[in-house]
């Protein structure tokens, strides 16, 4: 997911070995997601959204469910921090 990758890069300058753990969390959650779909809070139509807490910030996951398929597709991944974040 090119939305990891990019997070990952904004993480590492700043604290690299925050950047690794920020990335096992991510990944805890998104298998959590799968086992327990509707944890996140509804946005609009069949999207929601995930916080994804990980040090004094963290991280939100934008998803849909694909139920007909039985599984979820995370669309996209900010950062708490970055520049333009708006829920």
């Amino acid at each position: 997911m090119a939305d990891r990758e990019r997070l990952l890069d904004f993480l590492a300058p700043e604290n690299p070995a925050a950047a690794g753990r920020a990335a096992a969390v991510i990944v805890d959650a998104v298998t959590i997601l799968g086992r327990h779909p509707f944890i996140g809070r509804p946005v609009r139509g069949e999207l929601r959204e995930l916080v994804i807490s990980h040090g004094r910030s963290g991280d939100v996951a934008l998803y849909r469910l694909a139920l007909i398929r039985n599984r979820i597709e995370v669309l996209a991944l900010r950062h708490l921090r970055e520049t333009g974040f708006r829920t």
